[in-house]
């Protein structure tokens, strides 16, 4: 499937730590390879027709079913866009069969993800909205502190760690204390954007999602922008290099709607920032 991603329930700080199946979802990313260049190019065309009607149509499609999965997300400045698109190109490089960051696969710290009530979607927003006026993410300084990879179906998938500073701490717990009244125990597949390309959603993204409070929130967050995926020969490599850390600030606040394996997939409302 275009653009899909497979996530890994993981411990960033030092060694990555998988749980016992070995397999269970959090949002890093991993391009699920195609079989040849001619369907890899047929489906990418298909996905972004999909995802831009999508952003088209906003939360009509949410309204369709009674709960909703929702990914409230900071995107980053150009400082950390070029980063990214540089680090993707020179993964794509490496490893052809991988994937472009374009509107489907938008670099983003994922804040957030809940299951909510769809008939509240406004509120939410409302509610989303509410923290954001009390707070200002445009001013904080964000720093890098390395590239890190976990290995999915013999690729890895790689991401440029960020510091979970206090500010971005005391942001999720703003949020999670804001959408609680909305959220809902938790969701079916009918929570979750699909399209006739992408059309499932496994049960490890509805687990994560359930769980994501408290097993990604407050002393367990590791903010990370997705960059891209490679052999992990080279990401080993790669990450064994001198690292320059920059810094960047974010650049707007999403709602998004999640696609299977925790994608960012169709987003529902946003907030431009301003210094």
């Amino acid at each position: 499937m275009s653009g899909s991603d497979v996530l890994f329930e993981m411990k960033f700080r030092g060694n990555p730590v998988l749980d016992s199946a070995k397999t269970v979802g959090t949002e890093w990313k991993s391009l699920a390879l195609r079989k040849t260049g001619r369907m890899r190019r047929s489906l990418n065309l298909m996905a972004a027709f999909i995802t831009s009607f999508a952003l088209l149509v906003g939360s009509a499609v949410a309204q369709e079913n009674p709960v909703t999965a929702i990914d409230i997300a900071l995107e980053p400045d150009a400082a950390m866009l070029q980063h990214a698109e540089a680090t993707n190109a020179r993964l794509r490089a490496a490893f052809p069969e991988g994937y472009a960051l374009d509107a489907t696969h938008r670099p983003h710290i994922t804040i957030l993800q809940r299951f909510v009530d769809t008939a509240a979607l406004d509120e939410v927003y409302a509610a989303v909205g509410a923290v954001l006026a009390a707070e200002n993410p445009a001013e904080w300084t964000l720093k890098t502190l390395k590239y890190d990879f976990i290995v999915s179906d013999q690729t890895g998938v790689t991401a440029l760690l960020v510091e979970p500073t206090d500010q971005l701490i005391r942001f999720q717990q703003k949020l999670i204390d804001a959408v609680a009244p909305f959220t809902v125990e938790t969701g079916t597949t009918a929570a979750f954007f699909t399209t006739a390309v992408e059309p499932d959603i496994n049960q490890p993204t509805i687990d994560y999602v359930n769980r994501y409070v408290p097993h990604s929130s407050g002393k367990n967050f590791m903010p990370h922008v997705t960059v891209g995926v490679a052999p992990p020969d080279y990401l080993q490599k790669m990450i064994a290099e001198p690292f320059d850390a920059f810094t960047f600030s974010p650049a707007a606040l999403s709602v998004y709607q999640l696609g299977n394996f925790g994608t960012a997939r169709n987003k529902l409302q946003a907030w431009q920032l301003k210094p």
